[in-house]
């Protein structure tokens, strides 16, 4: 944010995440990132640590507030998915996280990084029902619609690519065939590392979800 003083930023963080700091320090640590700083006590990594543990418990008591008659291994589903780095990466750009840290640091999987961090840093400054609040708040609309079937390829693709540190897959069209009122993509996937995989649908968005399955299903990667 030019021309805006750190302090005016860190205020409207705040207003974003919906809790001012007694402790400003505690924020201003969960936004450096080990990239840039290795030192652990100044970095954000175990605010992130203790940010996926405070995050998992805030999301499980509501599951099962609000599910009770949902089978256990039903409730642990939609926890995985409530809680990933693909949903905490999507939180983080609802709330414009990218507008605090450098450009070139605002991959999804630091976004993500800094959400948990960002969860713990409210947590220990204002303790467990400061966090409840915020971590509602922002998994609300997710929380509403958290399904029980088995999440989409494309969003399981996301999911494992961040958690090996990976950049976002990355969509492309390569073809498209058939007249108009019937369309044909063709649309490649590419995984850094890995060799780029293809898939068709009538639709770009189907396309895509093709092409991640079969990435999926050439390197044997689980669909949970």
């Amino acid at each position: 944010m030019p021309g805006r003083s750190p302090a005016a930023n860190l205020a409207e963080l705040e207003a974003r995440l919906g809790h001012t700091f007694s402790d400003k320090s505690l924020l201003e640590r969960a936004l450096i990132i080990a990239a840039t700083n290795t030192d652990q006590q100044v970095n954000n990594e175990r605010l992130e640590f203790l940010g996926d543990r405070v995050l998992g418990l805030v999301i499980s008591e509501e599951l099962v507030r609000c599910f009770a008659n949902v089978p256990v291994g039903k409730l642990a589903r939609r926890l995985n998915a409530l809680v990933s780095k693909a949903a905490c990466a999507r939180i983080a750009e609802a709330l414009a996280i990218r507008d605090f840290v450098a450009e070139n640091d605002a991959t999804a999987r630091v976004l993500a990084d800094i959400c948990e961090a960002l969860i713990a840093a409210v947590y220990l400054d204002g303790g467990i029902e400061a966090a409840r609040d915020m971590v509602l708040r922002h998994w609300a609309a997710a929380l509403e619609v958290a399904e029980d079937t088995r999440r989409d390829p494309k969003s399981q693709l996301q999911e494992w690519a961040l958690s090996r540190a990976l950049p976002v897959p990355d969509y492309t069209v390569t073809a498209r065939a058939g007249p108009d009122h019937a369309p044909l993509f063709t649309i490649t996937v590419t995984v850094a590392g890995h060799a780029p995989v293809s898939g068709q649908g009538p639709s770009k968005r189907e396309a895509e979800q093709a092409a991640a399955a079969c990435f999926l299903d050439q390197h044997r990667i689980e669909r949970t």
